[in-house]
């Protein structure tokens, strides 16, 4: 009995040993006893040992490789036994596409396969779930997996971010309860559900069915909808909208143990510019032996119809394959493509490469992409070129040499060419390296000028960088002034850092131009901008600089631009006026003497409110020589505003002019105006002259007030003007004058035929006129009626005088004068009443600066006794 016990107790020790051991030991022999049933050349492996906790045999990570390669990796899973059902739980999968290509071929097996039908007797009832469904590298359909096993029925439920599916298998039929995702291009998720009948063994096409769902495009106005439907070995692919029978996209399939065939396939898409529409045809043929065997081949064209007539696009498909590893499949796109506006002339043959998941696209020599039409309402482009020849494209990015050449014109702007080479390296919009040479000339027809520009520049990562610049016009010609080779050149890099965590934008540029000349003589020296930019981006920016024209500034600049309006300053320091001698012609014979000029602007521009401006300009002692007379001590004041075309002066207070003297035939001094409002002027704004005074002659001019738009007259006044004076500046010979007059001369400019209407001159104090002798003699030897009317003006005081006169605007002048005096002659007092009415173009005397001569041929032809002048005489 005892030698009983001492056995069992060792046998069951020799068993617990025994499990200890192989729990101890499972990560090395389970991997291999499961490595039976693996195919060649893939494996297990357990990171650590499993372990027995709450009813359940957890393993902290369990990998799947092919060979070195890792396929798949389970973490936290979880086996258990409950409720007469298996219990799977994973924490985590994740799947490695990459390996796929790299397992085993399927061995030839000596049995007859399994139907579908086995293999679901063969499952267990299990609920599998995944907490994390990973499959490389699209990470982002990434979701929760829910399997739910039995020999009977089977369900799928996967729910993830962009993905939910919803599927029962019974039997044959598999029923797609829900599939929803949401695909990176489309604005909705797409919806589909259906039921398909499978094969017996689930190796070929399902032998029927009929799929359906619904999606939406931004582009699309209405949803779509789409119908997939088959009966044995064809079927028929279709996308309409509901509010339309004829469908968007008509593809009729058919498929043979050799070949899946796509014929008499239609397409259109009627919401571009113009309507679109075209064919397909395509053929997989030995599509069973797996998608590296199946051999593509096809064609798809587009019909298009604009200026031009009708174009077609065909795009040749094959004979090639895709593959997971090695793609090899020859295109060619050919045709024309006639849009609106626009023709499209494309050769691009070229062979899609490399893996099915990282394709890259070879364009093959002779490529080439050329356009003709019109660009904009009044740009036609002659022609563009694009030669793409040696040019790769793959998710990487764009590699090769990239070219474009575009010669266009303006029919009434004028024409230019531009060539563009560069080459890339692995280059997508700020990732990867494209470096580029731009070069081109054309003429300006508006202002008659030629231009060329040239330079370098590259983008690199996020960083664009236009490295050399230089642009101008041998001339610009616009109406009275010529600008002389003014280029734009980089004084520093132009560069643009687009990353969003350091944006920055900087550069410093020039403009540089020769004389400039004006038409009626004068110019500006050779000048200067240099300006500093910098900012986040080219949308927004600040900059400042200065601009000079050798002696004339500098003159101060700043401001910003914000991708909608440009704002700035300008300030101008006090600078002697000397310095703008070279803007007045030689023929004017002025010389600018002295003076100073200081200024401030403000500015503002945009597309919608247009060029705004404001500021204040300032001439102090100002000065200026002419052989004739000259001018000293000119002050001026000139706040200003301008607005779509504009001006309104004096915005803070009237523009104001003061001139110490005007040295003329005579003097002129403490000259004062004030002037105020709009130009061009309109009613609601109107333009005012006012506070005008002179001194001049002994006596004053003045002119309270001139509005513009006119509606009353603005009157002249002239007080206490010495006719002494004025005859001792006219310098006559033969006429000498005394005493002082006033007057009045109400003044129009506009909105009058009138230049003076009732105006008047009349004396103030006596007046004395003499005539000389030697002139009164000869006009008395030719002409004995002329001379006995002369005879009273030999010397006359006059006591009173009166003349009424009116202007037109085209010269006619109307005098009436009434003269009272005492004229001696041959000691002999005579009272003259005198009544005289003069008419003469007043421009035309103006002409004249004979004044004493002409004054003699006058009164030789017009003087007559006085019964003839309608004038008496009393002794």
């Amino acid at each position: 009995m005892r030698w009983r016990l001492s056995f069992a107790l060792a046998s069951l020790l020799a068993l617990v040993l025994l499990v200890l051991a192989l729990l101890g030991s499972v990560t090395y022999w389970l991997p291999r006893l499961a490595g039976i049933w693996l195919p060649v050349g893939t494996s297990i492996a357990l990171d650590a040992s499993p372990r027995w906790q709450q009813g359940a045999l957890r393993f902290p990570a369990v990998r799947y490789l092919v060979a070195d390669c890792q396929l798949a990796e389970l973490q936290h899973l979880s086996l258990g036994f409950q409720g007469s059902r298996w219990q799977a739980r994973a924490q985590r999968l994740v799947l490695d596409t990459a390996c796929l290509s790299r397992l085993p071929a399927d061995s030839h097996s000596a049995s007859a396969p399994r139907s579908l039908a086995q293999w679901q007797a063969m499952l267990p009832s299990a609920d599998v779930a995944i907490d994390r469904l990973i499959i490389n590298p699209y990470q982002n359909w990434s979701g929760a997996l829910r399997l739910t096993l039995d020999a009977d029925a089977q369900r799928l439920d996967y729910q993830g971010d962009k993905l939910r599916l919803l599927a029962d298998l019974q039997g044959q039929r598999l029923s797609l309860r829900q599939l929803t995702l949401q695909a990176p291009t489309l604005s909705e998720p797409v919806s589909l559900h259906g039921s398909l009948m499978l094969t017996e063994f689930a190796n070929g096409v399902p032998e029927s069915g009929e799929l359906g769902g619904n999606f939406t495009l931004t582009q699309v106005p209405h949803p779509l909808r789409f119908t997939l439907t088959w009966q044995q070995q064809q079927g028929r692919l279709v996308l309409q909208t509901p509010q339309d029978a004829e469908p968007l996209v008509d593809l009729p399939w058919q498929v043979t143990p050799e070949q899946i065939r796509i014929e008499s396939g239609r397409w259109r898409w009627p919401w571009a510019a113009q309507p679109l529409a075209g064919g397909v045809a395509l053929a997989f043929s030995h599509w069973q032996q797996g998608l590296e065997a199946t051999e593509i081949s096809g064609r798809l064209n587009m019909l298009t119809q604009g200026r031009g007539g009708k174009g077609n696009i065909v795009l040749t498909l094959g004979p090639g394959h895709l593959s997971l590893t090695d793609s090899q499949l020859p295109l060619r796109l050919t045709g024309e493509s006639k849009l609106a506006a626009l023709q499209f002339y494309a050769s691009l043959p070229g062979t899609l490469q490399g893996s099915l998941l990282d394709p890259q696209l070879s364009v093959a020599p002779g490529a080439l992409l050329r356009m003709r039409g019109r660009l904009l309402s009044t740009l036609d482009v002659d022609e563009a070129r694009w030669p793409l020849a040696g040019v790769s494209l793959s998710a990487s990015g764009i590699n090769g040499r990239l070219q474009a050449i575009l010669r266009a014109h303006d029919t009434q702007k004028g024409r230019f060419t531009l060539h563009l080479d560069g080459r890339a390296s692995e280059f997508w919009p700020d990732s990867g390296r494209w470096a580029w040479r731009y070069w081109g000339n054309g003429y300006l027809a508006p202002l008659d000028a030629k231009w060329d520009v040239q330079g370098t520049g590259n983008w690199h990562d996020s960083a664009i960088s236009l490295t050399t610049l230089s642009t101008g016009f041998d001339r610009l010609s616009y109406d009275m002034t010529t600008v002389n080779q003014p280029r734009l050149r980089l004084a520093q890099p132009l560069v643009w850092q687009r990353d969003a965590g350091q944006a920055a934008f900087h550069g410093k540029i020039t403009l540089d131009a020769a004389a400039t000349r004006f038409e009626r003589g004068g110019y500006l020296p050779p000048s200067r901008l240099e300006l500093t930019l910098k900012g986040s981006d080219p949308a927004h920016f600040l900059f400042n600089g200065s601009l000079q024209a050798q002696s004339i500034g500098p003159i101060r600049v700043n401001g910003r631009w914000d991708s909608e309006r440009l704002r700035g300053q300008a300030w101008w320091p006090a600078q002697s006026l000397t310095v703008f001698q070279p803007l007045l012609s030689p023929d004017l014979k002025m010389k600018i003497t002295g003076g100073t000029l200081r200024a401030q602007v403000a500015f503002s521009a945009a597309e919608q409110q247009g060029f705004t401006a404001g500021g204040h300009w300032v001439v102090q002692n100002g000065a200026l020589w002419m052989p004739d007379n000259s001018i000293e001590g000119v002050d001026f004041s000139l706040p200003f505003r301008l607005h779509q075309s504009r001006w309104s002066l004096g915005t803070h207070g009237p523009v104001s002019l003061r001139i110490k003297n005007i040295n003329n035939q005579f003097l002129i001094h403490d000259v004062t105006a004030q002037l105020q409002g709009s130009w061009p002027w309109q009613e609601s704004e109107p333009l005012t002259l006012s506070n005008v005074s002179l001194a001049l002659l002994g006596g004053t001019l003045s002119l309270q007030q001139l509005r513009l738009p006119q509606h009353q007259p603005a009157v002249i006044r002239l007080r206490e003007i010495s006719l002494s004076e004025l005859i001792t500046a006219l310098k006559p010979k033969q006429i000498a004058m005394s005493g002082r007059i006033n007057g009045e001369l109400p003044l129009w400019l506009d909105n009058s035929p009138w230049l003076v209407k009732d105006g008047w001159i009349a004396n103030s104090g006596n007046l004395t006129l003499r005539l000389d002798k030697q002139m009164a003699d000869t006009i008395t030897q030719n002409n004995i009626a002329a001379g006995a009317a002369l005879d009273w003006l030999r010397y006359m005081e006059i006591s009173r005088s009166w003349a009424r006169l009116n202007l037109n605007t085209i010269g006619d002048l109307t005098l009436q004068a009434e003269v009272n005096g005492t004229s001696r002659f041959s000691n002999r007092d005579q009272h003259v009443n005198l009544n005289y009415r003069h008419q003469e173009n007043l421009f035309q005397l103006w002409r004249s600066l004979r004044f004493g001569d002409n004054l003699q041929s006058w009164v030789e032809q017009n003087a007559a006794l006085p019964s003839q002048k309608d004038s008496k005489h009393e002794n």
